[in-house]
């Protein structure tokens, strides 16, 4: 099968799958989908030890398609400016030091306790693995993600003020969470070569503020090109041109694209610029383009994210390490963001319970499988990839269904 037919097939799987939610389920399209796509997966194994010919067609599709390079280096920019793009800017702004501190310092005692814990719970299933592979996976595993949490706190009636947190720390902490696994990756690979605290800080700065500095750039521009001329149509492909070559210069300077997409989504997006740049009809079109661009990607994503499961190799060990890390990820980020809500809960009047409905709130999603894919083998791949796969679908079904209910029982 060609490029084209695959996007093809994905794209078909995707509407019928869509419109079995939108028709029967009526859960949340993230949900909805990736239920459904494992539910087909799982019966296409069964059909599987009749007739092998869907099975293998569906693991060919599969294989020919690199989920970590589609995701990391093609959708999420897309995926990330949408979700800036429409986000309360001021609102962040308001909340912008708690976001700030929950996107790195979060993130960063997150991925040491979910490490530590993973490191002396795989010892207790007799799974010797090194302590830096255990803390890759809480890089990989910390980061909540923005692509699962934008439509389902929406559909969940979640205060503004704390949708905005949750929100906001999910646009960046994704975009730090990928640096932070980058600069663990790159110890954990180092053989010959040391890699200096130096080195580290380096790569960790240049990918972070260069990354930030280049979306502020962009989103500038975009505004000044806007600003200038009244033409819907072509203010709308400036916008997707923004993306597009934006992440190429992310990519070939080594700088954070994700972040670069947040930061140029906010500024073309906020309301002073808006009401500058914009006429009522452009704003309209640029608004309808890029929702109709996240939800066609989304859709795609969460089709993929369940078929992704063929190319899992499932052990016993795998699956009991997998279920186990469920209940210690969610207490670890719990921890993590224990400090920080209590020093700025009094300062700008947190809602009740808080870091209990952030914990819970805080879906991962495709950029943590698409990280485990990026493991070598020696980095113990299969094991990481089950584990993280499980927590994923536990964290989108399990949480994502019961998140509102959650939202409405402790937020009065």
């Amino acid at each position: 099968m060609d490029i084209f037919t695959i996007i093809s097939v994905l794209v078909f799987l995707s509407a019928i799958f869509g419109y079995i939610n939108a028709r029967f389920l009526k859960l949340p399209n993230s949900i909805g989908l990736m239920l459904i796509t494992i539910v087909f997966t799982l019966a296409v194994f069964a059909i599987g030890y009749i007739d092998d010919t869907l099975i293998n067609a569906e693991r060919y599709i599969i294989t020919q398609i690199d989920f970590k390079s589609v995701l990391l280096d093609i959708m999420l920019s897309f995926l990330l400016f949408a979700g800036a793009l429409h986000t309360n800017f001021e609102q962040l702004k308001v909340q912008r030091w708690p976001i700030l501190v929950f996107s790195t310092l979060g993130v960063l005692v997150s991925t040491f306790l979910v490490g530590t814990s993973m490191y002396y719970l795989l010892q207790l299933l007799g799974m010797q693995i090194n302590f830096i592979y255990c803390l890759l996976f809480g890089s990989l595993i910390s980061p909540t993600d923005p692509i699962a949490v934008l439509g389902i706190l929406k559909k969940a009636g979640a205060p503004k003020k704390l949708e905005t947190k949750i929100v906001g720390e999910s646009l960046f902490n994704d975009g730090v969470g990928v640096v932070v696994f980058l600069t663990i990756f790159q110890l954990a690979s180092a053989t010959e070569v040391a890699v200096s605290p130096l080195d580290i800080i380096e790569l960790f700065g240049v990918e972070v503020i260069g990354g930030l500095a280049l979306g502020l750039a962009l989103g500038w521009g975009t505004y000044k090109l806007m600003r200038s001329i009244d033409d819907y149509d072509i203010e709308v492909i400036i916008t997707l041109a923004t993306v597009m070559v934006g992440t190429l210069i992310a990519q070939k300077f080594h700088l954070s694209a994700p972040l670069a997409m947040v930061a140029a989504g906010l500024v073309v997006g906020n309301d002073t610029v808006r009401n500058s740049a914009m006429s009522e009809t452009t704003e309209t079109y640029v608004d309808k383009f890029w929702e109709l661009l996240d939800i066609l990607l989304n859709t795609l994503l969460f089709v993929l994210i369940g078929m992704e499961m063929l190319v899992l190799t499932f052990k016993t060990e795998y699956i009991i390490a997998g279920l186990l890390a469920i209940p210690l990820v969610l207490l670890c980020r719990y921890l993590s963001l224990m400090l920080p809500i209590k020093f700025f809960e009094k300062k700008l009047d947190f809602v009740p319970r808080t870091n209990l409905v952030m914990t819970w709130g805080g879906l991962r999603g495709g950029i943590s499988i698409a990280l485990a894919l990026g493991l070598s083998d020696d980095m113990h791949r299969d094991a990481f990839l089950v584990i993280t796969y499980i927590v994923v679908v536990f964290s989108i079904i399990g949480q994502g269904l019961t998140v509102e209910k959650l939202i409405k029982s402790v937020v009065k």
